[in-house]
């Protein structure tokens, strides 16, 4: 065959792959080609002799199961020291195999509802995402022991964003989630609409929310929301977000009183006035800069309406407003957020007169980074780094003749 390993270990896996393909793939001369054949559910009989008789001991015990039917003198006991044989010759060939092969195995087992559980594990543990994904998100052999094993033992982050995301995970995964404090992870579970949490971890994240504004919108919309978790985020998301809330059929009726008569009869009320939440969205950057322009003009381009267009997801907008904030061209903007500039945006942030609050904000959405990457305040709550250090940032990114502007720590108003 000319195609790649990679595709031919894909199409050995894959029980809809035809007899006369499976026929070819069982004299690979690729072990793990032939390794991820003798997984496959769907093999003709003429396959599974061929590979029973494989050159290599390896793939011959891979086939625990077939080997144990066509040899029906052993007994319960020699059965099942086969198939231990063949899973661990398994674990370890997936050991050795690399990362494109790594991933392929993650495709074809992630379905398998009674595959080699201990391959499963170890592609969940897999410190490439494109390994690991596959099998955290669908494999139903994981079971709500191994997800918190899983996160106990201190993956990568990408790994427990992948647990967040599964489907109908328990409330016992769910803490563990939290417990790890990865900001990224706890969005994603709150985002999860068919992952279970209990009433008081939902509670303490509503009141944690105020330090962490992307976890509000995903709170605001979860099927279940205490009354105790509703009322704190009435006090603090901004108006698009209160007028979610208000609307919610299990909201306490007192507290939907109450937000109805914040927003007004006709939404926004006083809430947006104060947040800036009633600028209009834009698509186009040449528009985003015209009103963030327009926003300067008035004396209200401040750290509110930046913040707020991040929790729309207003992109655009918030890079314009950075840009016009900063005085300079969106294009430096644009190149800090795709080089995934922690520094980069933290420097536009202090030539803009913004907050840091604001810049770790602008480093999460804007930048993409992790909260492992993402530079935060400084002890007294100002910049991390020296003027010159940003200064010199600023120079790499094009923006020459920067001189310095006063700040002052500050909080986010309400």
């Amino acid at each position: 065959m000319t195609l790649d390993e990679e595709t031919r270990v894909r199409l050995g896996a894959n029980p809809g792959t035809s007899p006369d393909v499976l026929r070819a793939l069982a004299v690979d001369r690729s072990v793990t080609v032939r390794a991820s054949l003798a997984m496959n559910p769907a093999l003709p009989e003429p396959v599974t002799a061929m590979l029973a008789s494989d050159s290599d001991q390896r793939v011959r015990a891979i086939l625990g199961r077939r080997l144990s039917g066509l040899t029906p003198g052993l007994d319960r006991a020699q059965q099942k020291r086969v198939q231990r044989d063949a899973i661990a010759k398994l674990t370890a060939l997936v050991e050795e195999a690399g990362l494109r092969v790594r991933e392929k195995l993650s495709e074809a087992v992630r379905d398998m509802p009674d595959g080699p559980r201990q391959v499963v594990l170890r592609l969940a543990s897999d410190p490439a995402v494109m390994v690991s994904e596959p099998v955290i998100l669908f494999s139903p052999m994981l079971t709500s022991d191994d997800l918190v094993s899983l996160i106990a033992s201190g993956p990568p982050p990408s790994t427990l964003g992948a647990v967040a995301r599964r489907a109908r995970i328990d409330e016992a995964v769910s803490d563990a989630i939290v417990g790890a404090s990865d900001d990224a992870a706890i969005c994603a579970l709150l985002g999860n609409r068919s992952a279970q949490i209990r009433e008081a971890t939902l509670d303490a994240l509503a009141a944690q929310s105020e330090e962490h504004p992307d976890w509000q919108e995903p709170m605001v919309r979860r099927p279940v929301l205490s009354a105790r978790a509703a009322r704190t985020l009435s006090e603090i998301v901004s108006a698009h977000l209160l007028e979610t809330l208000a609307t919610r059929e299990d909201i306490d009726p007192k507290l939907g009183r109450e937000l109805r008569a914040v927003l007004g009869p006709a939404g926004g009320g006083a809430r947006a006035g104060e947040r800036g939440a009633a600028v209009a969205q834009v698509a186009t950057p040449s528009a985003g800069l015209a009103q963030a322009s327009a926003l300067k003009a008035a004396g209200k381009l401040d750290d509110a309406v930046v913040v707020d267009a991040l929790r729309r997801n207003a992109l655009v907008q918030a890079k314009a407003m950075l840009a016009v904030a900063a005085g300079v061209p969106m294009p430096s903007v644009d190149r800090a957020a795709d080089l995934r500039s922690a520094k980069g945006i933290v420097s536009l942030c202090w030539r803009g007169g913004l907050s840091m609050q604001t810049a770790v904000a602008l480093q999460t959405v804007l930048a993409r980074l992790s909260p492992n990457m993402v530079l935060r305040a400084g002890a007294d709550g100002g910049y991390p780094l020296s003027p010159a250090e940003m200064t010199a940032q600023l120079g790499e990114l094009g923006i020459n003749e920067v001189g310095l502007r006063a700040w002052t720590p500050r909080r986010l108003g309400r």
